[in-house]
């Protein structure tokens, strides 16, 4: 069986406002609900665990009462970051492969999705990325040079892994240097393996973003 984490634990300090952007509506619902209507179209049997902050959780309830939303998922408390949001829910995940995704990408392909859960039954550990298509210089105080953008990716989610392996790597502790899960797996000697995202799987993360998303929406099947 597979697992979705969705995480939405955050409460989005670079949008501005005082709602976090996850619950932001996209046209007509909130951002969250879009992504997990797209994992539960791509998997309708996969178990849905999601991430809320703790403040939350019973607007999240009220929302759904409101927006008539239905589809069946489990809610856990997020911690103070992101890693303890994801070991709070990997005490509830079930399956023998788990993906994590942002709970504010609601733009993940099915194609990609397919690749990744072929792909992780042989490298148990597999992300998408995306090449950078903007010159990157390295700054470091008064000094800065150009480096090659052909050897750097832009990392999405869904972080799809072995659920072992995902598991035994969040019992090590919190580390600043983990920003994704990729990260957190490959602290403890793992590798990583890469697969091709797609473009419109963009992460809203401030208006001009929420802007974008309004219009991938409309052509987005």
């Amino acid at each position: 069986m597979l697992t979705f984490i969705i995480t939405a634990g955050g409460i989005g300090k670079r949008m501005g406002g005082s709602v976090p952007k996850q619950f932001l509506l996209l046209n007509d619902k909130p951002i969250l609900m879009h992504t997990i209507e797209q994992v539960h179209a791509f998997d309708t049997s996969a178990e849905l665990i999601v991430t809320l902050p703790v403040d939350y959780l019973k607007d999240w309830e009220e929302m759904c009462t409101k927006y008539t939303f239905t589809i069946p998922h489990q809610v856990v408390p997020g911690g103070d970051e992101r890693f303890d949001s994801i070991k709070n829910a990997l005490e509830k995940a079930s399956g023998e492969w788990i993906a994590v995704h942002d709970g504010v990408r609601p733009f993940i392909s099915k194609s990609v999705l397919n690749q990744l859960l072929t792909e992780v039954k042989s490298h148990r550990a597999v992300i998408p990325v995306i090449p950078v298509k903007e010159t990157l210089r390295i700054a470091d105080g008064e000094t800065n040079a150009t480096v090659h953008r052909d050897h750097y990716r832009i990392v999405q989610t869904p972080q799809v892994f072995e659920a072992k392996l995902l598991k035994k790597a969040y019992e090590q502790k919190y580390a600043t240097s983990f920003t994704d899960d990729a990260s957190v797996v490959e602290a403890i000697g793992a590798r990583v393996h890469l697969v091709p995202g797609n473009d419109e799987n963009i992460k809203i993360t401030t208006p001009l973003d929420l802007s974008l998303a309004a219009l991938i929406l409309k052509n987005w099947k």
